[in-house]
């Protein structure tokens, strides 16, 4: 079995100029990357919300062979306190940052589970970027948009992805690609981790509020 291992390879910014010969385009001042189902990394300067910004000032930092059951002890930790799947809890995660606690996307969501500057503040996560915190805030807004969707999978992940306004606003799963895209992603995610098999369209049992 090959153990699990993460390597974090730093490139600086003067190291780089063959990106520069192999994409014209891209500006140098930001560059993304997206690490797709099969491991295969994709990089771009007009990204969407699967890639996360891996260039900012001055350097290019990679996360090759991410550990995927680092923060286990911590996922079910906190799903467990507020009766979300831990399965699905670290589905999110990987679709997420890839398991990188220092991911941030164009957009400005920070951290493994992707949490807005605003909904930080909202859910009073101080820190981001601690892998802890940054899952308690993670996990409590999605038990709150299963709440919303009454345990509709398919619309909470939308609704996590687009955010809720958009969910309503169609009255079902938004007709963007993205998020359509998103919400399959995280459901075979879903899939791989939970022991149990996934119906597409099924509902989550919600349990009682949890307590503080």
């Amino acid at each position: 079995m090959r153990p699990n291992y993460e390597k974090t390879l730093l490139i600086l910014f003067s190291g780089i100029i063959g990106l520069g010969l192999c994409f014209p385009s891209l500006s140098l001042a930001e560059m993304y990357k997206y690490v797709d189902e099969n491991g295969v990394a994709h990089f771009t300067n007009v990204p969407d919300k699967r890639y996360t910004l891996v260039l900012r000032d001055g350097w290019v930092r990679f996360r090759l062979g991410a550990n995927v059951d680092q923060y286990d002890p911590i996922i079910r930790k906190t799903s467990e306190r507020y009766g979300v799947d831990h399965a699905l809890v670290k589905a999110v995660i990987k679709a997420e940052s890839n398991f990188d606690p220092q991911a941030i996307s164009r957009a400005g969501a920070k951290g493994l589970m992707q949490i807005m500057p605003g909904t930080a503040k909202i859910l009073g996560v101080n820190d981001s970027f601690h892998p802890a915190d940054n899952i308690e805030g993670g996990v409590r807004h999605l038990r709150y948009l299963l709440n919303l969707f009454n345990g509709d999978l398919q619309l909470a992940l939308a609704a996590y992805n687009a955010g809720e306004e958009a969910v309503f606003r169609y009255e079902g799963l938004p007709p963007y690609q993205e998020t359509q895209a998103y919400v399959q992603r995280v459901l075979q995610y879903f899939q791989k981790y939970s022991s149990a098999p996934i119906i597409p369209g099924s509902s989550l049992a919600l349990p009682g509020e949890p307590g503080g």
